[in-house]
């Protein structure tokens, strides 16, 4: 009988259908006695023996489709580093640039050097070395000497934001009451929610002084006349509101808002903040001047203060002349929470931030698909520099230990400890709280526009201003000190992406530190002078519009406002 025949012979001579085909190769070796792979003889380990009958007996019951789930997934265990094997090399990656706040441990590597410098004098005599090649500057806002024609109507402008986002509107408004010959009402500030000051108009200027410094050129009055008023039954709100977009040109307000003025007699636009372009006529543009330069000054007890604490910090720097540094920190818990940058507070000041956020934006930043990436937030120099980072720049920039700073500053965030290091750098560091008594600044303490008020008189005076981080403050201080010194904003501006890029390098020596920030610092001196372009702020670049050359002819002022 053949070796396959599984049928008993049944003593026909039928002949036998042929063998069936073996299901495997491996089983024909395996059973051949001639010798294979797994021969079972003597020469054969017991592993051997024992891991071929293993494997005969899933092969025959067709087991290899359960067995290989099993290989796959112990394949993908060892590719992804579950199972490691001393002969695999771990691979540590570093954090992306910027992701990881490094400038504490830059501070501990470079201050050894830093206070081991004694290469050059102190800045604050040498600094502001630029020559302009184009001379410098001097004030002409001159004010009209002939009358004005008859008013078309009365102008009710809110001015929102902050102290210098309502200086703007104020100034905004100046100007489109005399474009179209109207009567301007004192503006009412309207009350913020995050600045959360009630401060009226005479609380932070004087009113009387900015009438009669404009009286020549515009109206302004303190209250709309009775007769006016009882049309819409005493109530502003029954004015018609114009609803005016940002930006809108000189045209529009002749346009669109004279003829509605010419009709009502009244006229109210709120909110006013940004609400006219600041590529105007010159004629507007020279009004725009007028307000900010001339007419608006701090009321009297704001001023007060402000100069008694120049007063002293020119006392305490008289070593150098009187001259002393001013810096606008912007590190407040809201200022923190609104960049989006993580710093060293570790769980605690993410909870603060996420909290901090909610109570001032609520949803803005946590809304469905909303990606917020600190690391590249900081590389493209969006996040507020710290104190400790502000101190590492000035100390580069060759002003040394004995330096008089004034620090002009809301209430900084986590003070205690991100203040340390720049007191350690400049232990002649001076705030308003700290130059004044308290009760010299208790009638301002609860009021975030006097308080702001208050540093910027002192920064106005100072022999150098350090801006950190943008915003209306620091425009209006550089405009202001051009217009008060020549035309040079003697203000330095950082470099915040390179600055970035300098505290993330952790190979970087205090010589190359150096000489990067004094390349800033010659950068900021060599923009000092800069010209107005079509689009820029006449509050922060006043010349030409409101400054004129020496030894130049004078620019002409306009004869009329049409």
């Amino acid at each position: 009988m053949h070796a396959y025949n599984r049928l008993p012979s049944s003593g026909h001579t039928t002949p036998s259908p042929p063998p069936s085909p073996l299901r495997s190769p491996r089983l024909r070796h395996g059973r051949s006695k001639t010798g294979g792979r797994f021969n079972p003889s003597g020469r054969t380990t017991l592993v051997q023996r024992l891991t071929w009958h293993i494997l005969s007996v899933l092969i025959r019951r067709q087991g290899v489709f359960l067995f290989a789930p099993l290989l796959y997934i112990s394949g993908m265990l060892l590719y992804m580093g579950s199972v490691s094997f001393d002969v695999v090399p771990i691979i540590h990656h570093r954090p992306a640039p910027g992701s990881v706040y490094r400038s504490p441990h830059f501070y501990s590597k470079l201050r050894p050097e830093m206070d081991a410098d004694n290469s050059s004098t102190d800045a604050i005599l040498t600094i502001w070395k630029h020559s302009y090649k184009g001379g410098e500057w001097k004030p002409c806002t001159n004010t009209f000497s002939g009358g004005l024609p008859n008013s078309n109507g009365y102008i009710y402008v809110e001015a929102n934001g902050g102290l210098n986002q309502q200086r703007t509107s104020i100034c905004n408004a100046v100007a489109v009451a005399g474009y179209l010959n109207a009567t301007l009402v004192i503006p009412n500030f309207h009350y913020h929610s995050i600045w959360r000051d009630p401060s009226k108009f005479k609380d932070i200027y004087d009113e009387d002084y900015f009438i009669s410094t404009l009286k020549n050129d515009v109206r302004v009055v303190n209250k709309i006349p009775e007769y006016i008023m009882e049309r819409f039954d005493n109530n502003m709100s029954n004015v018609y509101n114009f609803r005016i977009k940002a930006w809108a040109s000189v045209q529009y307000y002749g346009d669109a808002v004279l003829p509605r003025l010419l009709e009502e007699r009244i006229i109210r636009i709120s909110p006013f903040a940004n609400r006219l372009s600041f590529d105007a006529p010159p004629a507007v543009q020279w009004l725009r001047c007028l307000a900010n330069y001339e007419a608006l000054r701090f009321s009297s007890h704001i001023l007060t203060l402000g100069d008694a604490l120049v007063a002293r910090m020119k006392e305490r720097s008289a070593k150098y002349g009187g001259k002393y540094i001013s810096v606008h920190l912007r590190f407040e818990e809201d200022m923190v929470a609104f960049s989006c940058c993580i710093f060293d507070g570790g769980e605690q000041e993410k909870e603060d931030m996420e909290a901090a956020r909610e109570r001032g934006w609520k949803g803005k930043f946590t809304k469905p698909g909303r990606v917020i990436r600190p690391g590249a937030i900081r590389i493209n120099g969006k996040c507020p520099l710290t104190p400790l980072e502000v101190g590492l720049m000035l100390r580069g920039m060759g002003f040394d230990k004995s330096t008089f700073i004034y620090l002009a500053s809301g209430k900084i965030y986590n003070a205690e400890k991100t203040m340390a290091p720049l007191l350690e750098m400049f232990p002649n560091l001076q705030t308003k709280e700290m130059l004044a008594s308290e009760e010299e600044l208790a009638p301002f303490k609860n009021y975030s526009s006097r308080m702001a008020a208050i540093d910027y008189t002192v920064c106005l005076h100072s022999e150098v201003f350090v801006t950190t981080q943008g915003g209306n403050f620091p425009h209006f201080l550089m405009g202001h000190r051009r217009y008060l010194y020549g035309g040079h904003s003697k203000t330095i501006r950082p470099d915040k992406r390179k600055l970035a890029l300098l505290f993330d390098n952790p190979n970087i020596g205090w010589k190359s530190f150096k000489r990067q920030m004094l390349g800033i610092r010659s950068h900021s001196d060599l923009k000092g002078f800069e010209l107005k372009r079509p689009n820029d702020s006449i509050y922060t670049f006043p010349c030409p519009d409101c400054m004129c050359r020496i030894n130049k002819t004078e620019d002409s002022k306009p004869s009329s406002l049409t």
